[in-house]
């Protein structure tokens, strides 16, 4: 039994309430995330500082339900903290939403053997998780594994495939992977998770990441090699996968995903805004801001990004409620964060002229990452074919 899962967030000194965890981030991002930002993106580098100073500050446990000593966030809690860390760093920003995402999918069935081995070292920040779902076989289908998980002996499975785009690659200590079922006689189409261990024998890496945005996400191929893992190592039941997809993956990876955009379209709004109050032109001494053009478009703006954000939380506070009908308010969420902080970045750019384009503009990287939410997986397309689907009372993953 896990000697230590009763213990709470408190007892270590960490931060509660949201609110107190929002101001613990807001500070990490100020100090720490925003100051490397730029590094982070010209080197490609990935954010060790930002994701090591949020695991210090206890908040590595965020999404560790209370009763398992974690602090209890569900998809709201996480979409706020990574709306905060993508105004700084949208890179850092998805490192640690997906450790989030991979701690909520840990969570939710664990045994108390994982919860020693996992959950704990999790909650006391010496321990950095992730997904590992995508496979290059089946595109933006990410819930579609090809991946084998084969059952060697009474104690051992063995796992031969390989993942694509795996955020935090080779810096998390652990990888939650989907694979086919291990059953040979299970139903086609019935998939598992596991998690698997860093520097597992047999587990090997791909060049590293080297994108036009989020540079500094680490989103390496990983290739496994015959990989023995230990049987209580598999999440939930053989053929779970699914579930894991739809009830946790989908929506704390859909809310972390969609507030590291709207940090992004935040970021954008805050540089325009900043742009049209302090500059003036020479003649007049006038100011961008006196004009009611600027204004309109300015206000235009602003309005695009707070009713995208109030879309995104009220599909996370609903789901994290337990509404049935949430499904299509968190799957619309990241379609629609997409298209906001692309169009944000853009009209941003169009406001603050030539300064733009400049070597070295904040714009440049806001752009760079802005556009990557529209292909990472599920895509925007899918997740409108999903959204149609569940209003119409189709199998979301139906034909």
């Amino acid at each position: 039994m896990l000697s230590n899962h009763s213990r709470s967030g408190t007892e270590f000194g960490y931060p509660q309430d949201l609110e107190s965890i929002l101001e613990r981030v807001q500070e990490i991002a100020k100090d720490v995330v925003a100051p490397n930002a730029s590094a982070v993106d010209q080197e490609g580098r990935w954010p060790e500082s930002g994701v090591r100073a949020l695991l210090d500050a206890g908040l590595g446990g965020l999404t560790v339900p209370q009763e398992l000593g974690g602090l209890g966030q569900g998809s709201f809690g996480v979409a706020q903290v990574c709306e905060i860390l993508g105004q700084a760093c949208a890179s850092t920003a998805m490192c640690f939403g997906m450790h989030c995402v991979g701690s909520a999918v840990l969570s939710a069935k664990a045994t108390p053997d994982q919860r020693e081995r996992y959950l704990l070292p999790i909650i006391e920040g010496r321990h950095l998780t992730t997904l590992s779902l995508s496979e290059a076989g089946t595109g933006s289908h990410f819930y579609i594994p090809n991946t084998k998980l084969e059952a060697v002996s009474p104690d051992f499975y063995r796992v031969t495939g390989k993942k694509t785009f795996v955020t935090n690659a080779a810096y998390a200590d652990s990888y939650v992977i989907s694979t086919v079922a291990a059953d040979p006689d299970a139903p086609t189409g019935q998939f598992s998770c596991i998690v698997i261990r860093n520097h597992a024998e047999g587990l090997r890496w791909g060049p590293p990441w080297d994108g036009l945005g989020m540079r500094g996400n680490s989103s390496r191929a990983l290739h496994l090699d015959q990989v023995m893992v230990p049987r209580n190592d598999l999440l939930g039941e053989e053929g779970d996968q699914i579930w894991y997809v739809f009830q946790v993956v989908a929506p704390y990876f859909l809310m972390a995903m969609s507030g590291t955009y709207l940090g992004i379209a935040s970021a954008a709004l805050e540089i325009a805004r900043n742009h049209l109050i302090k500059r003036h032109y020479s003649e007049s001494g006038s100011s961008l801001a006196e004009l009611p053009v600027l204004q309109h478009r300015l206000g235009t703006l602003w309005g695009m990004l707070e009713r995208t954000r109030r879309l995104a939380y009220h599909a996370a506070a609903s789901f994290d409620a337990g509404d049935p009908d949430a499904l299509p308010a968190v799957f619309t969420t990241k379609a629609e964060v997409a298209e906001c902080a692309v169009e944000m970045v853009n009209e941003v750019m169009t406001l603050t002229g030539g300064m733009a384009y400049r070597e070295g503009s904040k714009l440049h990287q806001l752009l760079r990452d802005a556009r990557a939410a529209h292909v990472m997986a599920p895509t925007t397309d899918l997740l409108r074919v999903w959204t149609g689907r569940t209003l119409l009372g189709r199998p979301i993953l139906g034909a």
